[in-house]
């Protein structure tokens, strides 16, 4: 079949998927309420707790498919876990209960890129350490009882790490976007936004009370066009000149494995004078020759990045985010997010846990023994994949490697069919991604041999041979 039809005929049975299950759900939603079995309507002169589609879908949509989600794991998320079976119950629920079996899987979902979050010997006694010493958590504020020696330190090696003056650190990663782009930006502001950034960023720019514009995916001629339309014309209706002008992107964007075009972004920056904000959440720690993100493996001088974001849940196998830039811009934003001000600080022994693994990174041999294994490890997975003729994005060295399997019906699946082979993936779709770009997003690390890779291959192999996921 040429490939312009059969794009067409993918796109077809994609939409054909959603159409099937949309009328099938009004229409049992209609008998539901004729029997008296649907959910019951909010009490008189209450507005509805849920909203009426994010409702349908999670109903209708979503339970169809649960189980491909949010598998119960017993065990560390290493390069093999332990996960519990789940049936689905033979009623018209579709509930889940579990068998009592315990499978053993091989990893290919979480963001353990360096394998610091299994128990070694690097990291694991000191953080036994600090938390017999710290306990398991600060119960406050960092701007009240929250501040301990060892978030000084953190800090201080987060900055030095990174190549800038200094570094705050979070408890949570998503909060650090969604409560620090309030804290600098503010009505009267602009920030430009790409396409595919992740929620906590979408999150972070609403509350900020900025206007928000938003450039096509990696597109820096749109990029500029944006840039020049919007500061020609100034604020809607005054027209007077935009207070401050935001730039967000990712390293690598999450759902793509692609990183972004930092190069470029810095040329305009220099010519447009706006602020840049790099998340490098999922690029800290894995991208560069010796893990300092995008800026390292693009070739671009930190400083020239004014707010570099990142967290310690992938590569650090820890929790939390932070923020490195200038001394003073630290210094404002520890007097105004409110995830400084408010939220329970870092757990001491998260913070060590993390910084243990840059001690590793910056002092041992291990740790570039570990980003290098990773980038051959991520780049021969890809190559591989495109030479069996799966629809791979990603780039080379990047641990996100995303394949594409349109309608949901094919990837769950896929899923399904993986787990009972001993394959642990992870499945996208609407409206994480596109309707026509759901996917396997598979994150590869640096603690898989080669045969375990190749058995990987093979088990997706097998899981595809009935569904048209490939080029040809």
């Amino acid at each position: 079949m040429l490939p312009e039809l059969r794009e067409i005929e993918l796109k077809f049975f994609a939409y054909l998927n959603y159409v099937i299950c949309f009328i099938t759900g009004i229409v049992r939603d209609w008998i539901d309420r004729r029997t008296g079995k649907g959910r019951k309507p909010a009490p008189k002169g209450y507005v509805p707790i849920f909203n009426d589609f994010a409702d349908f879908f999670t109903r209708r949509y979503y339970h169809r498919i649960d189980d491909c989600f949010a598998r119960v794991v017993t065990s560390n998320a290493g390069a093999f876990m332990d996960v519990k079976v789940a049936k689905k119950a033979d009623d018209l629920a579709q509930n889940q209960f579990f068998t009592g079996e315990t499978r053993r899987i091989m990893n290919l979902g979480s963001y353990n890129y360096l394998g610091f979050g299994d128990p070694d010997e690097y990291c694991t006694p000191v953080v036994k350490q600090v938390l017999d010493k710290y306990g398991p958590a600060t119960s406050s504020s960092r701007v009240e009882a929250g501040t301990t020696q060892i978030h000084k330190e953190f800090e201080e090696i987060i900055a030095k790490f990174l190549g800038t003056e200094d570094a705050i650190s979070f408890g949570m990663g998503w909060a650090t976007n969604a409560t620090v782009i309030p804290a600098f930006m503010k009505k009267g502001d602009l920030i430009i936004s790409d396409a595919l950034n992740h929620n906590s960023i979408i999150t972070g720019a609403r509350a900020s009370g900025a206007a928000v514009r938003v450039f096509k995916h990696n597109d820096m001629e749109n990029l500029e066009q944006l840039l020049r339309s919007s500061i020609s014309r100034g604020q809607p209706r005054t027209h007077q000149p935009w207070g401050k002008i935001l730039v967000i992107v990712e390293g690598i964007y999450s759902m793509e494995g692609e990183t972004c075009k930092l190069r470029e972004i810095v040329a305009l920056k220099k010519q447009y004078k706006f602020y840049i904000w790099l998340d490098e959440a999922h690029s800290i720690g894995c991208m560069g020759d010796t893990g300092r993100g995008v800026t390292e493996h693009l070739g671009v001088n930190p400083k020239d990045v004014d707010f570099l974001m990142g967290t310690f849940t992938k590569s650090f196998g820890a929790a939390g985010g932070y923020i490195a830039g200038s001394k003073q811009m630290i210094n404002y934003l520890r007097l105004n997010s409110f995830a400084n001000i408010y939220a329970d600080a870092m757990p001491v022994p998260v913070a060590q846990q993390a910084m243990s693994v840059i001690k590793v990174l910056m002092e041992n041999e291990e740790g570039k023994k570990r980003i290098s294994q990773l980038h051959e490890n991520a780049t021969w997975f890809r190559e591989e994949l495109k030479r069996r003729n799966f629809k791979v994005l990603s780039e080379d060295k990047s641990p996100v490697v995303p394949i594409i399997i349109p309608p949901f019906s094919y990837f769950t699946e896929v899923s399904r069919k993986a787990f009972e082979l001993g394959l642990g993936l992870v499945v996208v779709s609407f409206p994480a991604c596109d309707i026509l770009q759901g996917r396997i997003r598979i994150c590869i690390n640096s603690i898989h041999t080669r045969e375990e890779l190749q058995h990987a291959l093979d088990v997706l192999e097998e899981c595809v041979k009935d569904i048209p996921a490939k080029t040809q």
